[in-house]
């Protein structure tokens, strides 16, 4: 039997359209729900129920919500939420307890660490991403010393891609690279050994701008990671001015962090 020429072209298209749907949730690992039939789909016997939602992997999101650089962690969320993720965003006051049904764990930069010094947040066993360097010794990724074991820069564009084959490190190729097009703040950090480093500041290479410990390596302080930790770089303002690279490390910190969470 020979089908018209249109037929087959919107038959092609959409098992086009099929292909990159998939490939987009394959690449979120999140589920696809099974195709529904066309005649299904027009049966009055099939319940209006039938197609469930997706599970959204959850994100839990630590900041000031009265801060007025809370609107750059606004655009955050939402990319996060273009990924896929359910965000709920919460002030740094609210109880770590009620993060526990949680998937991730996002620490903004915009918390006062000040606040935060001894946060319960270090023992959580559930997968935490922060760009807050000033509590990077609180949660034990690096050592307490300000300026020596973390800190930050006022003015820096640049990383130095020196793991590039890491899955933390989201394709992007070894060596200099921009993440903004001009100079702001860079948060940075010295992991302890088992860290795996992805990049660093070009020309010190023992700070660390993109750093990631596995569940169960051991941090700072002989500390046990209970699942899995990611430091990055961003200031308080920095993620709208992300270069496709910067951008392309952001989605990869979040992506490994979100692993740890689906595994068994």
């Amino acid at each position: 039997m020979h089908l018209p020429k249109r037929q087959l072209s919107r038959q092609h298209t959409s098992s086009l359209r099929r292909l990159a749907l998939t490939a987009a949730f394959v690449a979120l690992g999140l589920p696809m729900l099974a195709p529904v039939s066309s005649s299904a789909a027009t049966s009055e016997a099939v319940p209006s129920t039938a197609a469930q939602p997706i599970a959204r992997p959850a994100v839990w999101y630590v900041t000031r919500l009265a801060h007025a650089d809370r609107a750059e962690d606004d655009k955050v969320r939402a990319h996060l939420e273009s990924l896929g993720l359910t965000v709920t965003m919460v002030d740094q006051s609210a109880p770590v307890a009620d993060a526990r049904g949680a998937q991730l764990v996002v620490i903004s930069s915009v918390v006062s660490a000040r606040d935060m010094v001894g946060t319960a947040y270090r023992d959580i066993g559930v997968p935490l991403l922060t760009w807050e360097s000033d509590l990077f010794d609180s949660l034990r990724f690096t050592g307490q010393r300000k300026g020596v074991d973390f800190g930050e820069l006022d003015k820096e564009h640049y990383v130095n891609v020196v793991n590039a084959p890491s899955p933390l490190a989201g394709g992007v190729a070894a060596g200099k690279r921009w993440v903004y097009p001009r100079d702001g703040e860079m948060g940075w950090g010295r992991p302890a050994p088992a860290a795996t480093v992805v990049a660093t500041i070009p020309g010190e290479p023992e700070h660390a701008v993109l750093f990631g410990y596995e569940k169960g390596a051991t941090m700072d302080y002989d500390f046990i990671a209970p699942a899995r930790r990611v430091a990055l770089f961003l200031g308080n303002r920095s993620f709208e001015h992300l270069s496709p690279d910067g951008q392309a490390l952001f989605d990869a910190a979040v992506r490994w962090a979100l692993a740890d969470a689906r595994q068994p």
